[in-house]
């Protein structure tokens, strides 16, 4: 399944608030590598859905969502 790039820009700033590809690597028990290529890829979908309360956590999207605004705003 291809990834555009926005999904991809979302997944990796997920990783990223989440404490970068460390951080969630050892919070899933992967390897860093495999985290890091998600920053590059896209996190698949499979992934997604075996750790939701990571992944696809709301909280995640809607603080993305209000610095966008904010930052809008202030500009």
């Amino acid at each position: 399944m291809f990834k555009d790039n926005q999904q991809i820009t979302d997944d990796r700033e997920i990783i990223d608030r989440l404490g970068g590809s460390t951080k969630v690597a050892e919070l899933i028990h992967y390897k860093v590598q495999r985290v890091q290529n998600w920053k590059e890829r896209g996190i698949p979908s499979a992934e997604k859905l075996k750790f939701p309360h990571l992944f696809l956590n709301t909280n995640i999207h809607t603080q993305r969502k209000a610095k966008a605004n904010f930052e809008s705003i202030s500009a």
